[in-house]
């Protein structure tokens, strides 16, 4: 029997080192609730733009957040990481691990293993964040809160464990957004005493750069799990009740293409036709003109246009 000492301990150094937490303690609805106050601080940090103002700079830094670590979890944690849609090299890898794990949505291993488990029991259910199963408020912030789901499912991601920098970044996947809270803070701190006329401080890019923009990047790529299986318009009969929603695609770069998605996982876009929008699939062809990406995967005409087609809506 482990002590509610030991468990208190446990959860709190896992704030820091994944190590160190009970992966497959609690039931399936246990929430952690040690584990949810980091989670609330960065919420509750965003209630400090009533101190630290507002400013030009500072909402361009919270956007340009947005927009950067989008395309980081977008593209590469889950169209690359989870899904192989397109190859890489092994700096590139990284340099858009790291970018992604600044979204403080834990680590690329973690993250792509808990979605090929999604795919493979969408809707089922041992889908932990399914809303059909298991309600819109679980679906959306409480299963990553429950013990069983906070470890990597390692058998899932075994080809991408084997590089040392990425399981370090899914061990230590506190370091990168602490990092990057700091680097803001110096920014901002340095714009306030070298150049005035941006009108910004440490404070304010603290608040808006990581609170603000962090808060805004978790509950839209949050609503794809709680919203794009419950709101919008099938054109494809899935086994789950995967669907597009436009709204949710524009937010998202193109995830909201939900249906489609599950349709056919393996392609690197997700809107299958010109007038749906996917930026990030328009990113990933950007990066394969400059070679940094290639055998960028398409869908088959076959497969997209494969019937029957549903357009029933929510």
């Amino acid at each position: 029997m482990i002590s509610r000492s030991t468990r208190v301990r446990a959860s709190i150094g896992a704030w820091f080192d994944a190590r160190a937490a009970f992966p497959a303690a609690g039931q399936a609805g246990q929430i952690d609730a040690i584990r949810l106050l980091p989670f609330l601080a960065i919420h509750l940090g965003c209630a400090g733009i009533l101190w630290v103002g507002v400013s030009p700079t500072a909402i361009a830094v919270a956007a340009g957040l947005y927009v950067v670590r989008m395309f980081a979890i977008t593209a590469f944690y889950h169209r690359y990481f989870s899904h192989k849609a397109f190859q890489t090299g092994r700096g590139a890898q990284l340099l858009f691990a790291l970018l992604g794990a600044t979204a403080a949505q834990r680590g690329p291993l973690w993250w792509a293993s808990h979605h090929r488990h999604h795919h493979v029991h969408a809707d089922e259910v041992e889908d932990s964040h399914s809303a059909l199963r298991h309600g819109m408020w679980r679906s959306h912030i409480g299963w990553f809160m429950a013990p069983r789901n906070f470890g990597t499912r390692s058998e899932l991601v075994k080809s991408l464990a084997r590089y040392p920098e990425l399981a370090f970044l899914d061990r230590f996947d506190a370091l990168v957004p602490i990092l990057l809270c700091a680097a803001l803070y110096a920014a901002g701190a340095c714009a306030e005493s070298h150049a005035p006329a941006l009108h910004t401080s440490g404070r304010q890019l603290l608040v808006w750069g990581f609170c603000v923009s962090t808060v805004a990047l978790y509950h839209a790529t949050f609503s794809i799990n709680s919203l794009a299986h419950r709101f919008g318009w099938r054109r494809y009969a899935t086994r789950d009740s995967s669907r597009n929603n436009a709204w949710l695609a524009l937010l998202t770069f193109g995830e909201g293409w939900h249906n489609n998605h599950h349709h056919y996982p393996a392609a690197a876009r997700q809107g299958f036709y010109w007038w749906e929008i996917d930026v990030t699939y328009y990113g990933i062809k950007m990066l394969e003109g400059l070679g940094v990406v290639w055998d960028v995967r398409d869908v088959p005409d076959a497969v997209r246009d494969a019937r029957p087609r549903e357009t029933s809506a929510a």
